[in-house]
């Protein structure tokens, strides 16, 4: 598996199949079953960190790998194992790897200046850790911008005990977005200019179709409010002009999967994009999602499902017609696709569908301006939105970072030189001008509650079918048990496109205080969306139950999406001490400030003694917007 060793009492042969594709049968050969009374067994893993060569068939670039790959290895692992994965970097830079999603000591998290120091050239740093769940996840780099230069891979985790649902055949599918220039490359052209990539600008001959369609002068009076912000319709995806890839390949280079008609094919799905989300879609085939984020979830059955940065959804197909099948996943700008096929034969090519030409366009109610009581009267054509003296006292409010929560006392604290240039009004669009918004009301009216009522960016099966929705999933068993939250943390997720800044509660990570959790509490985290992008939001070592009303059935999830003009809930049990990443998945949001660091304070480790999960009695919610 690309060079990859797994030793100890495991007989090699129960991991030697192929990185992309494993029969059901070998994926339980040779496993003994977990037995608590003995030591738990060791899996060994030896991994190099390289520079490789990515090749999509119309273009090559130097990038990062595994074991001299991009994507890296798939790794396997049974529930109940210790892993000890040696990682050694080939690099003449500093290196790290984060486990994504899995839950362990926060040493071990991967995460530099926060979980470790980071591999340096030429060494080898031992990751040694407890494997305490099962499921699909995966691992890339938290080093610069390695990640979106090919740094990534999968993991797949046996579970101990039998499954909830069956499938004879199973594949990881890691979608993608190569792009020709590199990380820093992109990073400083959106400094420079942020529309650098926005290739789908609005034209005259849209604005003449707009008066066909809307009138001159409605249309004249929206044209305005977007001059006014900054901010145009098509501002969807900050980074365009990349190729879509499955499992590393490109749609020309059609990755296969190949099945038996009658055979459930179980597909492990991993967004593992740099910046872009995908719709998708299996003609011909109905999907049942019977795992988001590693973990079970009761089964719902789509024609599509948008899977956002970060996320992992299993999915179990049955295809009986002795064909080829087309498995594409559309960006959700439709700037870009990858395509692959399932096919019961090598060497079979499914016919592409037909690519969506439409492109979606944010409206008022992605801007967050479409809500009742608020006030369009203070819009000027030509001029950008700024806050008020209110407005502005309101944010120093919110700018005081999460650090003031467990009890910790910032009223003496001198801001006056905090930058909060995230916040203030500036030359361009300020998403921090929609702070003082009510949010609490959105969503559900008509639509999916995940999305703004009007939203431009709500999700459309192509073939008119059911699209999956965050309201659609429930756990399969309750993780925790149900009780009531300790306190409300409400997160506001700003950010400045002209100057491209992304912030939390107006302001950047360098100016930050931490985020500070006691352990054994029940914390609710409200993000409000007052930007026009959707953030996928990824709380490092805990879990996050999201909140789609279904009490102790809410999906357990690592990633949360947030879509614009949105509020969005989800509740962690605080059960992992120590030092952890939350951020935006976003790869050039996160560098750009959208992060935070989360301590936890007490635990088992704490020299003040054990404090159990749940020991803190639960009392009135008590919300703090910081």
């Amino acid at each position: 598996m690309l060079g990859q060793s797994i030793k100890g009492v495991l007989a090699a042969s129960a991991f030697a199949a192929a990185a992309w594709a494993t029969p059901l049968s070998a994926a339980f050969a040779a496993a003994p079953s977990a037995n608590s009374a003995q030591p738990a067994e060791i899996a060994e893993i030896d991994l190099s960190v390289d520079y490789v060569t990515i090749d999509t068939g119309s273009t090559k670039t130097r990038g990062i790998g595994y074991n001299g790959a991009s994507p890296g290895p798939t790794l396997r692992f049974k529930e109940g194992q210790e892993a000890v994965i040696r990682v050694t970097n080939n690099l003449d830079v500093s290196t790290s790897i984060h486990w994504h999603g899995l839950i362990l000591p926060y040493q071990m998290d991967g995460v530099p200046t926060i979980s470790f120091d980071g591999i340096e050239p030429g060494e080898t740093f031992t990751y040694r850790f407890p494997i305490t769940q099962n499921g699909t996840y995966w691992f890339h780099s938290h080093s610069g911008f390695q990640e979106p230069d090919g740094a990534y891979g999968s993991i797949i985790i046996e579970p101990t005990k039998r499954e909830p649902f069956r499938f004879d055949r199973e594949y990881v599918v890691v979608l993608k977005d190569k792009h020709p220039h590199s990380g820093d490359r992109i990073m400083r052209n959106l400094k420079m200019t942020p529309d650098y990539y926005n290739r789908k600008q609005r034209t005259i001959g849209d604005l003449f179709q707009d008066f066909g369609d809307k009138g001159v002068g409605e249309t004249l009076a929206e044209r305005g409010a977007w001059g006014a912000m900054r901010m145009m319709p098509t501002d969807i995806e900050d980074v365009q002009g990349y190729i879509g890839l499955i499992n590393g390949k490109a749609p020309e280079q059609n990755w296969t999967g190949l099945f038996t008609p009658g055979e459930r094919v179980r597909l492990r799905f991993i967004n593992a994009s740099a910046m872009a989300y995908f719709d998708v879609r299996i003609p011909g085939l109905e999907m049942t999602v019977v795992q988001a984020d590693g973990n079970n979830v009761q089964p719902v059955t789509v024609d599509e499902f948008r899977i956002a940065v970060a996320e992992t959804y299993d999915v179990i197909v049955q295809p009986r017609e002795d064909k080829a099948y087309p498995l594409l996943a559309e960006s959700v700008g439709r700037s870009a696709y990858a395509f692959g096929t399932l096919a019961p034969r090598a060497g079979m090519v499914a016919e592409t569908p037909e690519i969506r030409s439409e492109k979606p366009l944010l409206t008022m109610a992605d801007m967050g301006m479409a809500h009742e009581g608020m006030d369009h009267g203070a819009m000027d054509q030509g001029a950008a939105m700024q806050m008020g003296p209110v407005d502005k006292q309101a944010m120093q409010k919110d700018a005081v970072d999460s650090g003031a929560m467990s009890g910790m006392d910032h009223s003496g604290m001198d801001h006056s030189g905090t930058d909060h240039s995230g916040m203030s009004g500036m030359s361009g669009m300020d998403h921090g001008a929609m702070a003082g918004m009510d949010h609490s009301a959105m969503g559900g009216a008509g639509g999916d509650p995940f999305y703004a009522p009007g939203s431009g960016l709500t999700p459309k099966a192509a073939n008119g079918g059911k699209v999956l929705s965050y309201a659609d999933l429930r756990a399969q068993a309750p993780r925790y048990p149900d009780r009531e939250p300790t306190r409300e943390i409400v997160l506001r997720l700003t950010g400045n496109m002209e100057r491209y800044i992304w912030s939390i509660n107006g302001v950047k990570y360098a100016d930050a205080d931490p985020i500070r959790l006691k352990y054994g509490e029940r914390v609710r985290f409200t993000f409000v969306n007052e930007t026009m992008m959707a953030h996928p939001m990824h709380l490092h070592g805990l879990w996050s139950i999201l909140d789609v009303g279904a009490g102790q059935w809410d999906p357990i999830k690592h990633v949360v999406n947030v879509n614009p003009g949105t509020t969005v809930s989800f509740e962690t049990e605080v059960d992992e001490a120590g030092q952890w990443a939350f951020h935006c998945h976003l790869a050039y949001h996160s560098a750009a400030g959208m992060f935070r660091k989360v301590i936890v304070e007490g635990g088992p480790s704490a020299d003040a003694g054990e404090t159990a999960p749940g020991a803190i009695e639960a009392v009135a919610v008590q919300q703090e917007e910081l």
